[in-house]
């Protein structure tokens, strides 16, 4: 019902700069928040960075300051604009619709992912 689709990772250089997208559908009204988990493997997904309804904003620790989450009112898009990459941010990067109101129901629903590399 509800569909989520990650874009926009890919390989870089630490110190550079990626931008993630994602996209939700599916008959959506509303949306109460959109985040973005990241998961190396072995390890447990943790959240990155999340966006409410109201434009209120967080992030964990250790990308404060380098990372920008943000949402377009006009669709149901998210993106995260990642500066200053170090290795450690390599994982697979998810984004998750929290509170996604449909004809049918509240829903949350996660995508399938897009890998982040960055090389030292």
């Amino acid at each position: 019902q509800v569909q989520v689709v990650e874009s926009g990772g890919g390989l870089v250089q630490a110190g550079g700069s990626l931008r993630l997208s994602c996209a939700a559908s599916g008959g959506i009204f509303s949306i109460n928040a959109m985040q973005w988990y990241r998961q190396a493997p072995g390890k447990q997904r943790e959240l990155v960075a999340g966006i409410t309804s109201g434009g209120s904003t967080d992030y964990v620790s250790s990308v404060k300051g380098r990372f920008t989450i943000s949402r377009a009112s006009a669709k149901n898009t998210m993106y995260l604009q990642m500066n200053s990459l170090k290795p450690e941010d390599t994982a697979v990067y998810y984004c998750k619709i929290v509170g996604a109101y449909t004809q049918l129901g509240k829903y949350d629903s996660w995508g399938q992912g897009t890998q982040v590399t960055v090389s030292s």
